[in-house]
């Protein structure tokens, strides 16, 4: 492995955090009191289908590129756009206590963790065109996305609680934003 190999995994693992970044800003501001064990199994989630995806792109290879590509930004969109709504109805809807959404249920790690590594698959395809090892990118991009959902979570805490309702519309603008941002970048 050459030092410049590593660097590309790096730099490829940093884009593809940065929506699990994000998603994690978002935990952080809905459960201000979480705390690090609680934290470990939601980063762990988003690195993991971050970190897997590029080896599944990578072994479905070339054949199955035309077909993912013309539907993972829609998949992406309309999870992101589901979870942000929901997220925004609750901030409009709560009086003191956000109730509706459970950061911690399986559905909604699951549902976000797929969300943000659609990306992901299209990355491992490329690697795969290019015949480029995926060991070492499946061990990097997962790592770099696991410490940066976990500086999310911790960044998302430090928002006030009397902002809390506000913070809540805020991230659920923030991953309909992303879910827009995905379609345009396949779209346009």
């Amino acid at each position: 492995m050459s030092l410049a190999l590593i660097l590309t995994y790096v730099l490829v693992g940093i884009g593809l955090s940065f929506d699990s970044f994000a998603v994690s800003v978002s935990y952080g501001v809905m459960r201000q009191d979480i705390r690090f064990k609680q934290a470990i199994p939601v980063a762990f989630s988003l690195a993991f289908f971050q970190g897997v995806f590029p080896l599944i792109g990578w072994i479905a290879g070339t054949s199955l590129k035309n077909l993912i590509s013309s539907i993972d930004h829609w998949v992406a969109f309309g999870l992101l756009f589901l979870i942000g709504m929901k997220m925004i109805v609750e901030g409009v809807n709560s009086n003191e206590t956000l109730k509706g959404i459970n950061p911690y249920s399986f559905r909604l790690i699951l549902s976000l963790s797929v969300a943000t590594s659609i990306d992901a698959l299209v990355v491992g395809l490329s690697f795969g065109v290019l015949k480029m090892p995926i060991l070492l990118a499946v061990i990097i991009i997962g790592a770099v996305t696991f410490i940066a959902s976990m500086l999310g979570m911790f960044f998302g805490k430090k928002i006030s609680p009397g902002m809390n309702r506000v913070s809540f519309i805020l991230g659920g603008i923030i991953l309909i934003g992303m879910g827009i941002k995905i379609l345009l970048e396949h779209t346009l």
